[in-house]
């Protein structure tokens, strides 16, 4: 089926004095805009739960952001700067946070004319003593590129970056990542390490307003999916269709989908990164029922549009349960390049979102639109107008259409 999105449908102004460049001292002190069924109110984010109903399944995404910027230098003493995007050898992201010695990730390199041949290097000092870490090219891939690291500390290589790395705040902030950075760029439930961007959304989240919510009736789950610095590319093609989405790995637990089920209909996403895990979910499901086993290839950036119409989502969460209980799989990894766009995209899983305000022209902002529609222009136009802060560390949205 042939697609078509004008992305210049998608595009608003949005002036620099309007993207927050701090968090707020306090997380839930942040504003929140409650849009329900066509109508715009406005709210404190500390007020969520006077907005969802008793029963409700708000879904986190537990990904934490590595320190994945290295700034390092030939010896020569040009600066080149280093960002790790996702493990390569070893390609799992577990293995590759506690392997020692040597590893290879995919990278972008700042500065890269500088560098034709040979290592780059950090010296630093551990426990006393002088180290190196250094790195060589193992193959150059146009924007990405293969990098082996190799170092003289006895440390992991989550500790190394945790020793040396800097938080890769994003590159629209403008301004250098400082210290405060290191705690607020995290969500305060974040647990598993492999994202280069913060799933935002969860940043206003204390985890006192948490217990206040569940002490509401309203419950909890988490999902896994880390976010890949593809989540900045811009879309260059006037159409939207032709942009080529990234691949991002995400897992669920069993226990998180038994919980999915028994809240279906009722399940609200935090985070356009919570959507795009849980909306990849009825792919597997459908690949499960048709060809026995959810396969190793990511879902495709239009696969959920080619299910049957009647294939629903509670259908989906219980052929994975059944997959997963009669495969002994306590939790299922699997990773996506699914595209949500206003082309007819049916959400099957996702019945809420909270999610904040994101750029012009972005493949998030077709998301929005695919779930809210044509009043996307309301919502930002009414945040524009209402001194409402943009963009990761701005203020927040409670997206509700019953009407899908």
């Amino acid at each position: 089926m042939e697609r078509h999105i004008d992305i210049n449908d998608y595009d608003y102004q949005l002036p620099d004095e309007r993207i927050a460049k701090f968090p707020l001292a306090e997380r839930s002190a942040s504003k929140l805009l409650v849009y329900r069924n066509g109508a715009i109110a406005e709210r404190r984010f500390s007020d969520l739960g006077d907005e969802l109903d008793s029963g409700s399944m708000l879904v986190f995404n537990n990904t934490k952001v590595i320190r994945a910027r290295l700034i390092m230098h030939k010896p020569s003493g040009a600066r080149i700067e280093v960002f790790c995007l996702e493990p390569h050898a070893p390609a799992d992201y577990e293995r590759a946070f506690t392997v020692r010695g040597e590893c290879e990730w995919s990278c972008i390199v700042g500065n890269l004319k500088k560098w034709k041949e040979g290592r780059v290097v950090i010296e630093f000092d551990y426990g006393g003593a002088q180290h190196t870490l250094w790195a060589e090219m193992v193959l150059n891939g146009g924007r990405e590129h293969i990098l082996r690291f190799g170092w003289t500390a006895d440390l992991t290589f989550g500790q190394l970056l945790e020793h040396l790395g800097r938080i890769p705040i994003p590159p629209y902030l403008n301004r250098e990542s400082e210290e405060s950075d290191n705690t607020r760029y995290q969500t305060v439930y974040s647990k598993f390490e492999g994202s280069v961007a913060a799933p935002t959304a969860g940043l206003h989240f204390t985890p006192e307003l948490i217990d206040s919510l569940r002490g509401r009736g309203i419950e909890t789950g988490e999902v896994t999916l880390h976010v890949g610095a593809g989540t900045f590319l811009p879309v260059k093609s006037d159409d939207a269709a032709q942009h080529s989405m990234h691949t991002e790995h995400f897992e669920i637990t069993l226990a998180t989908a038994e919980r999915l089920r028994a809240n279906h209909g009722r399940i609200v996403a935090v985070g356009t990164t919570s959507v795009r895990t849980l909306e990849s979910l009825p792919a597997l499901a459908w690949r499960i029922r048709t060809a026995g086993s959810p396969g190793t290839g990511p879902v495709g950036q239009w696969e959920l549009y080619d299910l049957p119409a009647d294939f629903t989502g509670a259908e989906a969460l219980d052929t994975l349960l059944d997959y997963m209980r009669n495969n002994g799989l306590d939790r299922l990894k699997a990773a996506t390049q699914i595209m949500i766009a206003p082309v007819g995209y049916r959400f099957r899983i996702v019945s809420r979102i909270v999610t904040n305000f994101h750029q012009p022209k972005s493949t998030l902002l077709l998301l929005v639109s695919a779930y809210v529609g044509g009043d996307w222009h309301r919502i930002y136009d009414y945040a524009l107008a209402h001194d409402f802060r943009f963009l990761s560390y701005g203020d927040s949205s409670l997206l509700i259409n019953d009407m899908l």
